[in-house]
C-alpha cells in the first residue's frame, strides 16, 4: 500500500469528497481497459476538474514516490491506461470544455476530457472538421488521443493525430504546468516538445489541454462496398487502387467471421457469403468524387470484386460504417480472451501481411479474424483465445509473435495506433535497436525523474 490515511485526506483537501473513490466496487471499474486480458486494481481514482489541482496531485504524488496513471475514458487496446503498480488513477473526464473554435484560423482548444464524437458534434455547427478517427471515437477523450497518437480510418488520407497537434498544456510528474508548442501550423522553434508527448502513452506528463488543427467540411461523401471471394484479392484491389492515384478518405477491410457475428447481433444487410468486404469512402468536391467513386467501382471489378455497391443514401452509408465499427464489439464479445493486434506494413505489402497472417493461424491452429485500414497498410489481426486455457493460450501468444516478425520482416512497425502499454513489452527489443529503446528511457528519465507517471509500461 502507497497511499497512507494521511496522504487520502491531503487528496480530499485538493479535490473534495465527490470527486475521490476509494471503495474497491469503485475502484475495480478503473483496474482494466479495452483489453480482455490486463487488469491492475488502483488504490484511489480522482477526477481533477482543472490544471491547478492536477499540479498539486503531481506534486503530492512525487513527493510521496506515488505511481500516477492517467486515464480518460479507458477505450486504448494495448494496457496502456491499466495502473498495475497500484497508486492513483488520474481521471480527466471532468475537464471536458471546449474553450474556443477559431474558424478564421481553423484551430480548436479544448480540454483533456473533451470526446472527440462531442467535439466534432460541435466543428459540425461551423462546417469544420477534426479528422482523426479512432474506432472508440463515441467515447474516447482528446487527452488520450493525444496519449495514444490515436489513428483510425481517416489516417490513409488524412493522417493520424500528431498532424493536426498545435500545441499542448500539460503537467509534468513534479507538478510544474507548462504549455508546449502554440497555435500556428508553422512552428520550428526548439525541439518540437508536444510531438514528443503525442504518442508517449502518459508516461512523461499529464495534457490537460491540446490546440488542434481543423479543415472544412469535405463538400462531398460517397461510400462503396465491394464484395470478395478471397481476403487476398482485397487487399490486392486496394494496392490497384492506390497504384492508381486514387486517395480514398476511408479503405476498410472487414473479413467473413465479422461479418457474420455482426448480422448476428445487430443485422445491418452485410453479405454473409463474403470472404471479405472492403468500405471505401470518397470525399471532396462533388465532380472530384463521382469521378474517383467510378474508378474505384471499375478497379475493384477489375481485380476480382464478385459485386459493388454504392450506397443509395446516407442511411445506407451510415449502415455500411456501423458494420466496421461493431467489428471489435464482435470480435470481444465472441471469445473469452482477444489478442486485437496492430501491426502496419508498407501498403504494397498489404496482402503478402494477410497472406501471412491465414499461413500463421493454420500453422498453430489458432482462429485469427482480420479486420484493418487496408488503405494505410494497418491491420488488425485479432487472435481469438483464453487466457484460462495455458496451452491454447500459449499457441495464441506464440502466433502474435510470428505476427509481429512478419510485419516486420515486411518492412513494418509492431503497433500502427494501439501503442505498446503492456500487450508489447516484450516485442519492443525486436521492433527497436537497443540504442533507440535507451533513448526512450533516457527522456523518460528528464520528464519524470522517479518514474511515478505510468510506470511499468512500454518496456520492461
Amino acid at each position: 500500500m502507497t497511499i497512507t490515511k494521511a496522504i487520502i485526506k491531503d487528496l480530499h483537501k485538493i479535490l473534495g469528497d465527490k470527486v475521490v473513490l476509494t471503495s474497491r466496487s469503485d475502484l475495480s471499474s478503473y483496474s482494466y481497459d479495452a483489453t480482455s486480458n490486463w487488469q491492475g486494481m488502483p488504490e484511489i481514482v480522482l477526477f481533477p476538474t482543472d490544471v491547478s489541482r492536477i499540479s498539486r496531485i503531481m506534486a503530492l504524488a512525487n513527493e510521496n514516490n506515488i505511481p500516477v496513471t492517467v486515464r480518460g475514458a479507458g477505450t486504448n487496446l494495448s494496457g496502456g491506461s491499466i495502473p498495475v503498480f497500484g497508486g492513483i488513477v488520474l481521471c480527466t473526464t471532468r475537464m471536458n470544455r471546449i474553450i474556443e473554435i477559431d474558424e478564421v484560423n481553423l484551430t480548436a482548444t479544448v480540454e483533456a476530457g473533451v470526446v472527440l464524437n462531442d467535439l466534432n458534434k460541435e466543428l459540425a455547427r461551423h462546417n469544420l472538421f477534426f479528422p482523426p478517427d479512432p474506432q472508440s471515437f463515441l467515447a474516447a477523450t482528446i487527452g488520450g488521443c493525444v496519449s495514444e497518437n490515436s489513428g483510425g480510418p481517416y489516417g490513409l488520407k488524412y493522417g493520424v493525430f500528431k498532424n493536426y497537434l498545435l500545441g499542448i498544456k500539460v503537467v509534468l510528474a513534479d507538478g510544474t504546468v507548462i504549455p508546449l508548442g502554440g497555435r500556428t501550423i508553422k512552428n520550428v522553434t526548439g525541439y518540437d516538445l508536444p510531438l514528443l508527448i503525442c504518442g508517449s502513452e502518459g508516461t512523461l506528463a499529464v495534457v490537460t489541454q491540446a490546440t488542434v488543427r481543423l479543415i472544412p467540411m469535405p463538400e462531398a461523401r460517397q461510400t462503396v462496398m465491394a464484395v470478395f471471394n478471397d481476403v487476398i484479392t482485397a487487399g490486392a484491389a486496394v494496392s490497384m487502387i492506390i497504384s492508381r492515384g486514387i486517395r480514398p478518405a476511408k479503405t476498410e477491410l472487414i473479413d467473413n467471421w465479422i461479418i457474420r457475428r455482426i448480422e448476428e447481433s445487430a443485422p445491418l444487410g452485410l453479405p454473409v457469403e463474403a470472404e471479405a468486404i472492403l468500405l471505401f469512402e470518397l470525399d471532396g468536391p462533388a465532380e472530384t468524387v463521382r469521378m474517383e467513386t467510378e474508378k474505384v467501382v471499375h478497379l475493384c471489378r477489375e481485380t476480382g470484386a464478385s459485386d459493388v455497391r454504392e450506397a443509395r443514401d446516407n442511411k445506407e452509408a451510415d449502415n455500411f460504417w456501423t458494420a466496421r465499427r461493431l467489428g471489435f464489439s464482435a470480435i470481444y464479445g465472441n471469445a473469452p480472451t482477444a489478442m486485437a493486434e496492430d501491426v502496419t506494413v508498407p501498403m504494397d505489402k498489404m496482402p503478402e501481411l494477410m497472406k501471412r497472417v491465414k499461413a500463421i493461424g493454420r500453422k498453430n491452429d489458432i482462429m485469427i479474424v482480420t479486420m484493418g485500414h487496408a488503405g494505410d497498410g494497418n491491420l488488425h489481426p485479432c487472435i481469438l483465445t483464453d487466457k484460462k486455457n495455458p496451452e491454447h493460450y500459449a499457441r495464441a501468444q506464440k502466433t502474435a509473435q510470428e505476427i509481429f516478425d512478419a510485419a516486420l520482416e515486411l518492412n513494418g512497425v509492431i503497433s500502427g495506433e494501439h501503442g505498446i502499454g503492456l500487450e508489447k513489452r516484450k516485442y519492443l527489443k525486436k521492433a527497436m535497436p537497443s540504442e533507440a529503446i535507451e533513448l526512450l528511457k533516457g527522456i523518460k528519465k528528464v520528464f519524470d525523474p522517479k518514474g511515478i507517471l505510468n510506470p511499468g509500461k512500454i518496456w520492461e
